[in-house]
């Protein structure tokens, strides 16, 4: 059944695969939709995209997540053009598979400001009003790495461990005040421009599609407060775990 949802979307970290079938969805689902990036060109060729498949209302910012003026920026500019936001996803991300013999401090800091540091302060920005109006969605992209820390990927496991105890601790804290925090952890490849050429051998059924990965956040957005999800995994068919 196809629903529609009113409110302003803020996706933060839209890339060309699960960050813009995000925008596709909330925007069909008839939201106003801002995506955030720190590159304003790749913002605004996500952005371009969507509004000519959906022809919704899709706005590009550009916003450097580990950096706390441009979020606050960010969150004023789309208040200020669109409104404030009703579904704040965060969906930037660090990613380093190396070593750990090998991985520099400067490194794994790094790996964990975008993908853990960022995601506190873009989720406390959007706390605020969300908490002021008393309802409000929050949600951020994990990975398998939130729960298993697998070899050479030291530097993206310690930053998405520390993004899922961050959500259960807003989660718990934000819940009572009518704002639903989640976590959506990815276990797989996501398919998007740079699996195209893998697609005939692999076989499209073996990478999560961007959109049906969207058509969950959505529906956490639209969960009655009385029975909310906060942890949901989502994995191919053929996926082993």
């Amino acid at each position: 059944m196809n629903r529609s949802f009113e409110g302003v979307a803020l996706i933060v970290g839209a890339g060309e695969g699960l960050g813009a079938g995000l925008a596709r969805q909330f925007s069909s689902a008839g939201m106003k939709v801002a995506v955030a990036s720190r590159d304003s060109d790749h913002a605004e060729r996500v952005a371009t995209g969507v509004a000519g498949v959906t022809g919704g209302h899709v706005r590009s910012f550009a916003c450097d997540a580990t950096r706390e003026a441009d979020i606050a920026g960010l969150f004023a500019a789309v208040t200020g053009e669109l409104g404030a936001p009703s579904l704040v996803v965060y969906n930037a991300s660090g990613f380093l598979r190396k070593s750990i013999l090998d991985i520099e401090a400067e490194e794994l800091t790094r790996q964990w400001q975008v993908t853990c540091l960022g995601a506190f302060m873009v989720g406390r920005a959007a706390a605020v009003a969300m908490v002021e109006r008393g309802s409000g969605t929050l949600i951020f992209t994990g990975a398998t790495a939130c729960y298993k820390g697998s070899s050479h990927f030291a530097g993206f496991a310690v930053g998405k461990f520390g993004l899922r105890a961050l959500a259960q601790s807003m989660a718990r804290e934000l819940g009572p005040a009518g704002v639903h925090v989640a976590l959506v952890n990815i276990d797989g490849q996501i398919n998007g421009p740079q699996h195209a050429h893998e697609i005939p051998e692999r076989g499209i059924d073996t990478l999560l599609d961007p959109d049906a990965i969207a058509s969950t956040y959505l529906d956490l957005h639209g969960q009655h407060p009385t029975a909310w999800s906060h942890e949901i995994d989502l994995r191919p068919a053929v996926e082993r775990w």
